[in-house]
């Protein structure tokens, strides 16, 4: 049997930027996929702290150190530039496997989402 477990978090990270005219998807900073072991095209949750929406896109790379969070397209609409978010992404384990997996969760700093 498998079960869907956490495998990497973003735990409470400043938006960036909204941009509604894009074609879908979240932007995020290079530096926090890498310690987030996120890849580009992986699905996240996105979950709002500031008005508690919840909503799943997919990411895509940003540059990297510019502490970007952007949501892209319709996901624009659930997000304003300073909210802050908890980005997730899920795994497939076997049962086994996933009582002894270990998630990567980053905690950036909210002000400028770097990781010192």
């Amino acid at each position: 049997m498998q079960i869907e477990v956490v495998k990497s978090k973003i735990h409470r990270v400043t938006v960036t930027g909204a941009d509604l005219n894009y074609i879908g998807s979240i932007t995020i900073d290079e530096v926090l996929m890498d310690a987030a072991n996120l890849i580009e095209g992986e699905k996240v949750t996105i979950v709002n702290i500031n008005n508690g929406e919840r909503l799943e896109t997919y990411v895509i790379k940003g540059n990297k150190g510019s502490g970007e969070i952007t949501l892209n397209g319709p996901a624009a609409r659930k997000v304003q530039k300073g909210d802050i978010v908890i980005i997730i992404s899920y795994g497939l384990l076997e049962f086994e496997e996933a009582k002894t997996f270990k998630p990567a969760i980053v905690f950036p700093n909210e002000k400028d989402n770097s990781l010192t």
